[in-house]
Formats: structure tokens, sequence, C-alpha cells
């Protein structure tokens, strides 16, 4: 298979994903697949509600969306053309083991090591075990010769040459006992951040709330803290994310809450809330879920300072000089995590 023949496939796949993602019913042939494989595909996002409490259907629906416009002709030309990719057989076979965290956070990795002409040998997350196989049967329906390149693990890995690794930082040293001796990419525990400098006006703060609620904000791309200046009122960030009051109907980020506000309230340390998200003044950049962590600064150019000596520890700062407000969510393919260039490694 050659090259063109990958991103076509790629390219048709988006195709799919934005009709599923926007809920836009199967309306011809033109998609590539019949209109029950479509309901098939389609299927699976109630059904990965089942055995993830936290795939709710809204982000699973924004998740295709959003690989859908990542997936964009144009875009996946300019990507590809950006490396001397090799056109002919696969060369090696990659081990992926993917996240689950997020619905299909493993794609990126997947699409990588397909379109860069390799095979995949992938390992799927328990949390996220429904959605992407099926996404592979639909690409293999697209191009039948993909099949001879994914490889699904049932058990133990086996008869690979690279490894490309997603977890936690405990996990990771489990990955790198296990895979150190393998040309690998071990990921670990990232979070994102927000500068504000206090001009943002309520519907730019609104994209915000984005950042921080979509998918929970389990993913290492959405905002545990944000950066305000000395003075800012809290009461607008209250106000621009009560659009999402909805999640805490969520049973698992209830519970989550409840749990967080009544330890707060136990330990006695100061907090604010609106019953369904918690903010506390903290400098660490990790919070825990249902809860932002705030830091005032007076200087932008001295917090610059500080969130650029985090960069190891950083998926992507929100701010107007970086990525926009509301677009954390929203990766381009040359956006990768951990900001580890996955197609020049597998060069």
């Amino acid at each position: 298979m050659d090259l063109n023949a990958r991103i076509s496939a790629f390219v048709q796949l988006a195709k799919i994903f934005g009709y599923i993602g926007n809920s836009k019913s199967w309306d011809g042939h033109h998609l590539g697949i019949n209109e029950e494989e479509f309901k098939q595909l389609e299927a699976t996002i109630p059904v990965a509600k089942i055995y993830n409490g936290w795939f709710e259907e809204i982000f699973v629906r924004l998740a295709f969306k959003n690989l859908a416009l990542m997936l964009d002709e144009k875009a996946l030309n300019n990507w590809v053309n950006s490396y001397e990719l090799n056109n002919s057989e696969p060369l090696k076979t990659v081990a992926i083991i993917m996240a689950g965290n997020v619905p299909m956070v493993g794609f990126h990795d997947l699409l990588c090591v397909l379109i860069s002409g390799n095979k995949a040998l992938v390992k799927f997350s328990s949390d996220d075990n429904i959605l992407l196989p099926k996404v592979i049967e639909t690409l293999c329906l697209l191009n039948p010769e993909f099949k001879e390149r994914i490889i699904v693990a049932k058990g133990k890995l086996e008869h690979f040459d690279a490894v490309i690794a997603t977890g936690s930082n405990n996990t990771s040293r489990y990955f790198d006992y296990y895979f150190g001796k393998y040309p690998n990419i071990i990921r670990k525990n990232r979070t994102s951040v927000a500068i504000l400098d206090g001009n943002e006006t309520d519907e730019q703060l609104k994209l915000l709330a984005d950042d921080v609620f979509t998918y929970f904000g389990m993913g290492c791309r959405n905002v545990s803290k944000v950066y305000l200046p000395k003075g800012f009122g809290l009461d607008r960030l209250f106000k621009a994310f009560f659009h999402y009051h909805w999640v805490v109907n969520n049973k698992k980020y209830g519970n989550n809450y409840d749990y967080q506000r009544a330890l707060l309230m136990m330990n006695k340390e100061p907090f604010l809330e609106n019953g369904f998200f918690i903010l506390r003044e903290n400098t660490s950049l990790h919070s825990p879920l249902a809860t932002l962590h705030y830091e005032f600064y007076e200087q932008k150019s001295v917090i610059n300072k500080v969130v650029k000596s985090l960069d190891n520890q950083l998926q992507c700062v929100v701010s107007f000089k970086n990525k926009g407000l509301g677009e954390g969510q929203c990766p381009k393919l040359e956006d990768y995590p951990d900001n580890i260039d996955v197609l020049n490694f597998l060069k």
C-alpha cells in the first residue's frame, strides 16, 4: 500500500467521523461504507458508556468531530510532506500501548504508525476497548490492506521492534523496565494550564470552560490550573463556567466533586464552589478531578518564565500568546503528546 492510498483511507475515515460527530445519518455510499456498517460504528457510542461511565455521548461525539477536523485532507498532505516517509512495504512492527482516559486518545499514535508505512501492534486500554476496535474495523473496510498492517494484542506483547506507551508517572517505571531495550516513546503524566491577562471578555472565558470541563477534565490537554492577574474577580469564572453545570449529573464526576468538597471541609482548607466544581488557590499544577487550581500573579513576564520552567510537565499552555482559549482539546496533526515528534521517531 503506497502513501497516497494510506492518506486517502484516512481522509475517507474523516468524512465518517464528521457525520458521527455531528449526529448526522448515513446518506449514501459516498461515505465509503454502507448504512449498516455506519450504524454499527455509531452503535458503539452507548456501549462505550456502559463499559466506561466517563464516556458521555456528548464527549464521544466531540472526539469524533475533533478527529474529523484533524484529518483534513490538506492538513494531512502538508503534514506527511514535511517528512521523508518510506513509500514501500512496512518496515517495522510498532507496539502501541494506549491510554483510556479520553475517548479514542490512542488514535493519533495509530495514525502515525500506519501513515508511516509500519505495522501496528495495538494494546487497548480496558477503559477504551469498544470505540477504537470498531474504528479499526471501519478503516479496514475502506482499505482491506490495513488488515495486514494492524494486529490487536490479546495477551502478552510479542514480536515487535519499537514501543509507544502512554501511562502515568507510576506505570512509566514498569514500561521502562519491560521495554527499555527497545526504541521507545514512554509518556508520563502531563497537564495543561491557562494564563489570563484580565482583558478577556465573558465570551472568551466561556471558551476557557471547554478547556477545563471537556472529557470531565480527564485529559492531559485539560486545563487543571489557571494563572490570574492580581485582583481578577473569581465570580467571572463561576459565571462563565456555569453552562457546564450538567457535568455533576454524571455519577463518577459527582462522586469526585462530593469527595473533594468533603475532604477540604474536614481539613478546614479554604475553597470556593458553586455546586459542580471547586476553585482552590494552590501552587500545584495538578488539581483533583472536579477542582480547578488558581494562582494570582503581579507581573506577566515573571509568570511566563515560571510556566516555561515547567515545560516538561505541561502538554499545552492556553492563552492569547499560545494556544487560544477553547482550543486545548482541538490538537492538530503536529501537536504530538509530550511534544515528542512521533513521525520523526518512526523514521
